[in-house]
């Protein structure tokens, strides 16, 4: 066990027990966040929802989730990362019975909302966790390269696993599958996680300063997601609801830079490196995430791909990000750095989406598609460990948690951030092509074609920031040595 009491039980065997038990709780949080997304329309057409009202069932979501996730990384730390990781699985798995059976769309949003809560609790101390687990650097590369191959490739499985339970039963067992996952999840992490205690709330909890952070990451994603990509980024609601999120955020630092014991120090902010993958990791998925949306409905709306061949369309993307993250992450983060690993990881993505752009109306799966999942996946399996490893390299066993957080808080922002805008300027540029007298199938590929190119963009993007924020290794392999440790 670490001083902070995160780990296990003792010897190596347990530990890597622990990470399963993890990882399976990780698994079921990322696979319920896209599995949803295939069943969209069988849910839509049972329970009467109108096209603008089904997005908070994916919506109500994204809020809660990524408005929580910073303050519960946070909690953890204080209190109690188990605590906080079983409260979490706990919720998550009472919400998804209420999803099952719910019988209208009121139910369904608000189950949906607390399901939010639950996988922020869960996810949230994960890699806190790990890294306290793991301090040894060729361990915790390869543990942090497991758990980057459920959190990348688990998105691509839940459209498959969406896609067989829609079909062969109904939507509801996409929620009710997640009630035995979380109850044996949570009997196995009671038996390999033990007790530990968080740093305390020392001179008092910052009470102000939770809740301005979590205000401002709820009106910000909600922003993003509702008003932004229904109204447009200039529409007066959007302007205003952007500019009180961002108030809400400055005061929140404002909060933390006075407060005798806050929240969230802010000195995880100081280190460069941290600061840099956190900002990669948000530009990044921002393009990835709308790839897979805007992917989704070209197969399906183009190609005519059903659910089960849409799940299976995506399948070698997970195929080739296991055998990349499980089997050589490790070796080539040790080997040769995580900044050098994850430089071509991430040119290898921006050419996979590149080569996106240039699908057809008549595309075939295997000289179109299947070349664009290989490339992505590739880049995905080599750079996401890269990313997670850098992200938490300046956190203290205290911050751990935080660190976890943030990281977390960053991938789901940019997902957001991603799917409003790749989204948006998609159907524009198709509405403006149908508009000009252009079939239908060639006015959603010329909209996807353009949403593609972007997202390609946003990923050149975080190509540049590794030139210009992270410096070039110089000593140890894992650990960036231009990274200052953060202060106790």
């Amino acid at each position: 066990m670490t001083s902070n009491g995160t780990v296990v039980s003792g010897n190596n065997r347990s530990r890597w027990a622990a990470l399963i038990v993890l990882c399976v709780g990780m698994l079921m949080i990322v696979l319920d966040a896209t599995v949803v997304n295939v069943a969209l329309p069988a849910i839509q057409s049972d329970l009467g929802f109108t096209q603008s009202s089904l997005a908070w069932v994916v919506n109500a979501y994204l809020i809660a989730f990524g408005g929580l996730l910073l303050l519960a990384g946070r909690l953890g730390d204080l209190i109690s990362r188990r605590g906080v990781f079983l409260t979490g699985l706990g919720v998550f798995t009472v919400a998804s019975l209420f999803c099952g059976v719910a019988q209208s769309q009121t139910m369904l949003i608000v189950a949906r909302f607390v399901q939010g809560v639950g996988g922020a609790l869960t996810s949230a101390v994960i890699l806190g966790m790990i890294v306290t687990m793991f301090p040894e650097p060729r361990e915790q590369a390869k543990a942090i390269g497991v758990y980057s191959f459920v959190a990348s490739a688990g998105g691509s499985v839940g459209l498959l696993a969406g896609g067989v339970l829609t079909q062969v039963i109904n939507w509801h067992w996409i929620f009710f599958i997640n009630i035995p996952i979380g109850i044996v999840t949570a009997i196995f992490a009671l038996r390999v996680l033990s007790p530990d205690r968080g740093t305390g709330f020392g001179k008092g909890a910052d009470v102000l300063g939770g809740a301005l952070i979590t205000g401002s990451l709820m009106l910000g994603v909600y922003t993003i997601v509702s008003p932004a990509a229904e109204h447009g980024w200039t529409a007066p609601t959007t302007l205003w609801l952007g500019a009180a999120s961002i108030a809400l955020l400055v005061a929140f630092v404002v909060r933390e830079a006075t407060a005798a014991n806050p929240l969230v120090p802010l000195r995880i902010f100081r280190s460069r490196v941290v600061s840099g993958a956190n900002l990669i990791q948000s530009v990044t998925v921002a393009g990835m995430f709308g790839m897979f949306f805007l992917g989704v409905l070209y197969v399906q709306n183009v190609l005519h791909y059903d659910a089960l061949e849409t799940g299976l369309a995506f399948l070698p993307v997970t195929v080739v990000i296991g055998t990349l993250s499980l089997k050589y992450s490790e070796k080539l983060i040790t080997r040769f750095g995580a900044r050098a690993t994850l430089l071509p990881g991430l040119v290898l993505i921006a050419a996979g989406l590149a080569l996106f752009a240039r699908v057809p109306v008549d595309g075939v799966y295997l000289v179109d598609v299947l070349p664009t999942m290989i490339l992505i996946g590739t880049g995905v399996g080599v750079c996401f460990p890269a990313l997670a490893t850098l992200a938490m390299s300046g956190a203290t066993e205290s911050d751990a948690g935080l660190a976890s957080g943030l990281i977390n808080t960053t991938t789901q922002v940019g997902a957001a951030l991603g799917l409003a805008v790749l989204a948006t300027l998609s159907a524009t540029r198709t509405g403006e092509a149908a508009a000009q007298g252009a079939p239908v199938e060639q006015a959603l590929t010329e909209g996807y074609q353009l949403g593609f190119l972007i997202a390609s963009g946003l990923v050149v993007v975080a190509i540049g920031v590794v030139l210009t924020v992270l410096r070039r290794d110089r000593t140890t392999p894992v650990v960036e040595p231009e990274l200052e440790p953060v202060a106790a």
